[in-house]
């Protein structure tokens, strides 16, 4: 994958990593515009190419009753509009072939969750879009399995690919994150460690996942460390009310510094 062709992405050439970042869901248009100003605001600072996220809508919930989404549309429309709006290329996830088509029309980035890639059909719907393909690592999943996913994309004319991490099952309710896994897929592609959800406590009696966000630095340090390309970090400027993955995520007013000491950190790892 070649960064710079990620339409209008910014500091491509800063031998930065590069960040996905946003928040987990799109709820409503007045929430994405202030989170993406933000971000925008510190990426441009820090010279960190920035590609904003948000999920279109939440397929894979433990419960009927849990937040889906506002509408697709909906959400797609306003993830359009951060774009124009910022000047910045977009993310969003997808579950079913038909998302693939109708997401890429709105959104730069399509990712593939990470209990569906091994899905064969929306791994390569994906990529025949032209549109550049992120596949997030079953937790399930070994890091040399990931070649062959990778290869799903290359196989349908597609280069522009990317991996990313996002923890392995520590039993029923933890995840743990190996790092060794880090420099074993970036033979095939990209990788891009997914901070927020490498913390995640899944699976719990309520329904509803919890997290261990004050964690989220020693990850991210570690993830640089260790030559991520790129960090993937869930942000809200409301955490607790946030409709999905609020346990998790990082609290808008943190990003800023957690970003410095990691940009810190990559200088000192460009220079070894």
């Amino acid at each position: 994958m070649k960064l710079d062709l990620i339409p209008q992405i910014k500091h491509a050439d800063s031998n930065n990593f590069f960040l996905l970042c946003g928040p987990c869901a799109i709820e409503g248009e007045d929430m994405a515009m202030r989170i993406a100003e933000k971000v925008v605001s510190i990426t441009d600072k820090l010279g960190i190419p920035y590609v904003f996220k948000g999920s279109f809508k939440k397929a894979n919930r433990s419960r009927v009753d849990s937040f889906t989404g506002i509408g697709d549309e909906k959400a797609l429309k306003i993830l359009r509009k951060v774009s124009e709006t910022f000047k910045v290329p977009t993310v969003t996830d997808i579950h079913e072939i038909a998302d693939a088509y109708k997401a890429a029309e709105y959104v730069d980035v399509l990712q593939i969750p990470a209990f569906l890639v091994r899905q064969t059909d929306l791994v390569v719907a994906a990529a025949s879009t032209g549109k550049v393909v992120n596949l997030k690592k079953g937790q399930f999943m070994s890091p040399e399995s990931m070649k062959h996913a990778v290869q799903k994309v290359i196989d349908s004319n597609n280069q522009q690919v990317m991996v990313t991490d996002r923890g392995t099952m520590f039993g029923y309710q933890d995840m743990i994150v190996d790092f060794r896994g880090i420099p074993t897929m970036k033979q095939y592609a990209p990788v891009v460690l997914d901070v927020t959800h490498s913390l995640q406590q899944p699976n719990q009696s309520s329904g509803v996942t919890g997290g261990r966000p004050e964690m989220i630095e020693t990850i991210a340090r570690a993830g640089i460390a260790t030559g991520a390309d790129g960090i993937f970090i869930e942000t809200h400027f409301d955490p607790a009310n946030a409709k999905s993955d609020g346990a998790n995520m990082l609290h808008l007013d943190y990003l800023e510094k957690l970003l410095t000491n990691l940009v810190a950190i990559r200088k000192t790892v460009n220079s070894l």
